[in-house]
């Protein structure tokens, strides 16, 4: 299978950067399926899960949140603002961060603080699904 070169960075970490056979991202639109050769665009990441092959390998997966994807000369950047892998996720701390984000979408106090607590929301369930749907069991 064809590969290409694939860069998956954090804020404050490279989750993978190197050849990719195969890379599913979150986007406003769905998950968005990327191979070799495709064509140049833009889009951008919404939370969700990002699922990368590298060659000869069995599907990664990682809990991303928003940030921007960018395809260009058979080469993949995607920057967001976070991402982690099953394992890394601490679900008692997701669990807590989802439970303080609906309280404070319950407290309504602006516009903003309001938004800015469904973003926080989103991104504790999504971790948590993460974490419940991909962790290994020992």
């Amino acid at each position: 299978m064809s590969t290409f070169q694939v860069s998956i960075l954090a804020a404050d970490h490279v989750l993978y950067k190197g050849p990719c056979e195969s890379l599913m991202i979150p986007t406003p639109k769905g998950q968005y399926g990327i191979l070799a050769h495709h064509s140049n665009m833009i889009s951008a990441v919404v939370p969700g899960t990002l699922t990368y092959r590298e060659p000869g390998q069995e599907d990664s997966v990682a809990a991303v949140s928003s940030g921007l994807m960018k395809i260009e000369n058979n080469e993949v950047l995607v920057l967001v603002d976070a991402a982690e892998r099953p394992e890394e996720i601490d679900e008692n701390r997701a669990k807590a961060e989802a439970a303080a984000a609906r309280e404070a979408i319950l407290q309504k106090k602006s516009i903003q603080e309001y938004h800015s607590a469904q973003t926080r929301l989103a991104r504790a369930i999504n971790r948590l699904k993460v974490k419940n749907s991909y962790s290994k069991i020992p």
